[in-house]
């Protein structure tokens, strides 16, 4: 399409949305992700209008550039960075505003640029954002053209200075973008603040202040009326106040509802209710503006830890990083979903959102699907951890950066706890100037946007002696690792709330075993990686914070201690999904971490059954490791079930009943190995609940595809994720498959990714092919915008090919 065309286009897309005039006032939020030209590299005048971008390329929001390149150990960013390089982008965008829209304000609104974003409209400076996980707005209005005259808009983006992130950041504008329309007189951005102070079962006062914005040179009298609705879209409160807004200028206005027989936001029932603010000036509706909330008591006690609508809960949580695997650092609403799907699938109920202020998206999700968020905002303060690292721009972007980070997720009903930093450096040192002042000006930052949410820090220093805990900053006191204390937090900390931001840090990956030596062999060890590391392969320990190795714990050691005593509200495992970067104790050629209960791709390591044993009700059986060894080998078979006891038979012959000893949450048998079937039968109250096969496979005979959705949304965007594995020709899947597979995709879709989990890969994620690594590989398939049917064909030397066919619609 030409230019001309393109603007021609998005004028009408632009322009439809006002129509008929009456609607004209109000707010309008039209996606602006969609055709941006982008060029990897610094170029100079690429701010300019009149710039010549017709040689760029053309892509759509959100964009990871780094995910695209190769893996070396020549980038700066180095492996604890991903391995993946980083650089300068440029972005640029033409569109147009209807002349009907003159008078009325634009705004520009980013969820996020990594890092050090610079914007420009039709040439004139907008400003800069260095925090790359930071949302900000700038407003578009005085620079504007109207009518078919094109306007451009220009992102540059400065990744450049590495290593800057202890794990891998992604670079580019990888969260999407908005363009927002208003009346002058309007809700402000993140204008609106919700909170339930109290609540019985009878009834619940919500508590809405609203700040409205007067941009217009003359004084404006406005109604404010704000409805409440419930999720049916019912109507059950409404309130108006009258005001006169200064010119130039923003007001508060505060509002009382009350919500009869409030339905409470809990984890089973996460219950939304909706506030809108309408804003009348002089009988017309100028503003429109939306808030998602929810109604729940909660309370954190020293001995009874967290207490949710008046009930006693564990916070059984995960650390999570920003990155979604192959897809990189670039946002998608689907495979964010998915990755919360699984965690629930273990077991989870909580996730920290490490070490950053997440996506808006994933708030959204954790809205929805009922989890409880730690809302974090810092890895470092003023003391670096990494060179270029935010401890640069700490002075002057601190306080902007975690005020706007509260004031834009402080209505979500998920999040429940601010963390205004991680393991941050200045915990160690041994005078009170350094930390504490800190600590009290960002809790102070956090209390005056939200008094209605505890503060904490995650400190890996948990020596009473840490200037942190007794700053008189934090309402919980959190402490990473160091399990063996535990214990005794109720001693040394008297009357302290107590959280568990960090713990475990056992290292695996997926499908990997070794034989093991001898009868008390463990397929998990902490900092020496359960199955692995791999034989042949050269690693490296990794010089950043070797005293990590002396904080790990086996996951059954923790997960034991944890549920043992009240006192401890809460945990969160390091860490739910591998992320890219970070692979310590390793380095190259290592470039993903091993901490994941999940691998890169997605695909559980047995400690997620452990936790699923443990944390859910539903009954389950897992028997491992797979049954393809040598004549001779005498293996550990283990199995872990939420039932009482469980038998194991080979071939047929009972090898015995094994009960859950004490507190060890695995069951345990040494086979002599023989070729056939491994069955185990889980009992509880001597009733059987679950069973399991392990067999073993013969030669690789054929390709299985197994797409976790088979009809996906035509709106470009989602996602399906196909788990490709091969087979025996009697259908057994074969463990140590290796083979490459080569897909072909027909329709209207795209190949989004490619994975396999293996932490030293360095093949290309934006790939038509994959190698199987340990029996499986993922292929992503993003919809295209048409309806109809995208068909993917898997192909392999020596094996039979397989085809799966996804349908594209309306709806999944």
């Amino acid at each position: 399409m030409s230019v001309a065309g393109a603007v021609v286009t998005l004028l009408a897309l632009l322009v439809a949305p006002y129509t008929p005039a009456a609607a004209q006032r109000e707010r309008a939020t039209l996606p602006f992700d969609r055709a941006w030209r982008f060029h990897l590299g610094d170029v100079p005048g690429a701010q300019e209008g009149t710039f010549d971008d017709s040689g760029w390329r053309t892509l759509n929001l959100p964009h990871d550039w780094s995910i695209e390149g190769e893996f070396s150990d020549t980038n700066p960013a180095g492996a604890g960075g991903g391995a993946l390089p980083g650089g300068v982008g440029w972005y640029r965008k033409t569109f147009s505003v209807a002349e009907r829209d003159a008078g009325r304000l634009v705004f520009v609104e980013f969820d996020g640029v990594y890092r050090n974003s610079e914007v420009w409209i039709n040439g004139h400076y907008l400003g800069k954002r260095p925090y790359g996980y930071s949302s900000f707005s700038y407003e578009l209005t005085p620079h504007l053209r109207y009518g078919r005259a094109g306007n451009v808009i220009a992102v540059r983006v400065d990744n450049s200075q590495q290593p800057n992130s202890r794990w891998y950041s992604g670079s580019g504008i990888y969260r999407h973008v908005r363009l927002v329309t208003t009346d002058p007189v309007h809700v402000d951005h993140w204008g609106s603040y919700v909170t339930t102070p109290e609540v019985t079962a009878a009834s619940a006062r919500v508590a809405i202040r609203t700040t409205v914005r007067n941009a217009s040179q003359a004084d404006q009298p406005i109604t404010l009326r704000t409805v409440l609705y419930d999720a049916a879209g019912k109507e059950v409160a409404a309130a108006s106040a009258e005001a006169r807004v200064p010119r130039d200028s923003v007001t508060d206005i505060a509002q009382d509802l009350v919500i009869r027989s409030p339905a409470l936001w809990s984890l089973e029932r996460p219950y939304l209710y909706r506030a809108v603010s309408r804003v009348l000036c002089g009988g017309r509706t100028c503003d429109d503006y939306s808030t998602p909330f929810g109604v729940r008591t909660f309370a954190f006690d020293p001995d009874r830890g967290f207490i949710l609508n008046g009930k006693q809960l564990k916070i059984r949580g995960v650390c999570l990083h920003h990155d979604l695997g192959a897809l990189g650092a670039a946002v998608n609403t689907r495979a964010l979903e998915r990755q919360l799907q699984i965690m629930r699938d273990m077991g989870v109920n909580a996730l920290r959102t490490s070490h950053n202020p997440p996506a808006p998206e994933l708030l959204d999700l954790t809205d929805r699907m009922g989890f409880i968020v730690l809302d974090e905002a810092f890895d470092m303060w003023k003391k670096e951890k990494t060179k270029y690292d935010y401890h640069l721009d700490w002075d002057a972007w601190h306080v902007r950066d975690l005020s706007d980070m509260v004031q834009r997720d402080r209505n979500h009903p998920s999040v429940f706890i601010w963390s205004i930093g991680n393991e941050v450096m200045e915990q160690w040192t041994n005078d009170d100037t350094t930390a504490i002042p800190i600590a009290r000006e960002l809790a102070g930052i956090v209390r005056r946007l939200d008094p209605t949410r505890p503060i904490t820090s995650a400190n890996n220093n948990g020596s009473p002696a840490n200037p942190m805990f007794h700053a008189g900053a934090l309402d919980l006191l959190g402490h990473n690792y160091h399990h063996e204390a535990w214990p005794n937090l109720p001693a040394q900390f008297p009357g302290a709330k107590l959280i568990i931001t960090e713990a475990m840090s056992a290292l695996n990956s997926r499908g990997f075993y070794e034989q093991p030596s001898d009868s008390v062999a463990s397929y998990e060890t902490p900092y020496v990686k359960d199955h692995g590391p791999q034989p042949n392969k050269s690693y490296q320990l990794s010089s950043y914070d070797n005293r990590k190795a002396f904080w790990g714990s086996l996951h059954e050691e923790s997960l034991r201690l944890f549920e043992r005593y009240p006192f401890i509200s809460g945990m969160f495992i390091w860490s739910g999904i591998d992320y890219l970067g970070e692979p310590t104790p390793y380095e190259w050629p290592a470039r993903s971490s091993y901490f994941g209960v999940v691998d890169l791709a997605g695909f559980p390591k047995d400690p997620f059954y452990l936790y699923q044993s443990e944390w859910t009700d539903r009954p389950m059986l897992h028997v491992f490791p797979h049954w393809n060894w040598t004549a001779g080998d005498s293996i550990d078979v283990w199995a872990y079930t939420n039932g009482d006891e469980a038998e194991l038979f080979l071939n047929g012959a009972s090898l015995g009943v094994k009960r859950k000893p004490g507190d060890v949450s695995h069951l345990m048998w040494r086979v002599a190995y023989a070729p056939g079937t491994l069955r185990a039968v889980a009992r509880k109250g001597r009733q059987m609940i679950a069973t399991q096969e392990v067999k073993t496979a013969g030669a690789p005979a054929r390709i299985t595809l197994a797409p976790d959705r088979s009809a996906l949304r035509a709106d470009g965007s989602d996602l399906s994720f196909v788990t490709v594995s091969v087979l025996d020709r009697a259908g057994v899947p074969v463990p140590t498959a290796d083979h490459l597979i080569r897909f072909r995709l027909a329709g209207d879709g795209a190949i989004a990714g490619v994975d396999n989990g293996d932490q030293v890969s360095h093949a290309s994620f934006k790939a038509d092919r994959v190698r199987l690594f340990n029996g499986k590989a993922l292929v992503i398939v993003r919809a295209g915008e048409r309806e109809g049917t995208a068909t993917l064909t898997a192909e392999a030397d020596g094996l039979a090919p397989a085809v799966v066919r996804i349908a594209l619609g309306t709806r999944p």
